[in-house]
């Protein structure tokens, strides 16, 4: 059974830090693309990053390019996004997820981690 476990989320000021982590089970990452997304309430589902399994091309959306970091340990079966000078705009959920596809685009993706909670805020 394949499981992904989000972890590192919190309360944050702004121009703080977070590093969520994204630990794997029943399934090799290294074999998968990795995408993190958030959700904002009444907010649609947004790619903020992904690294394809070859480590080489990575993405940022606009919004996060310059401040956000994905990386993966294929070791460690995990993957990480370092989040730094956090603005109240990035609160949100987020969400790991694993697929054969690099993509920002959410329906390619085939497993989905429950999300850890990220808030912003003085």
């Amino acid at each position: 059974q394949v499981q992904l476990v989000e972890s590192g989320g919190g309360l944050v000021q702004p121009g703080g830090s977070l590093r969520l982590s994204c630990a794997a089970s029943g399934l090799s990452l290294r074999n998968y693309a990795i995408g993190w997304f958030r959700q904002a309430p009444g907010k649609e589902r947004e790619g903020v990053s992904y690294i394809p399994d070859s480590g080489s091309t990575l993405y940022y959306a606009d919004s996060v390019k310059g401040r956000f970091t994905i990386s993966r340990d294929n070791a460690k079966n995990t993957a990480y996004l370092q989040m730094d000078n956090l603005k109240s705009e990035d609160t949100a959920r987020y969400y790991c997820a694993v697929g054969r596809i690099a993509t920002h685009f959410s329906q390619f993706y085939d497993y989905w981690g429950q999300g850890t909670q990220v808030t912003v805020s003085t």
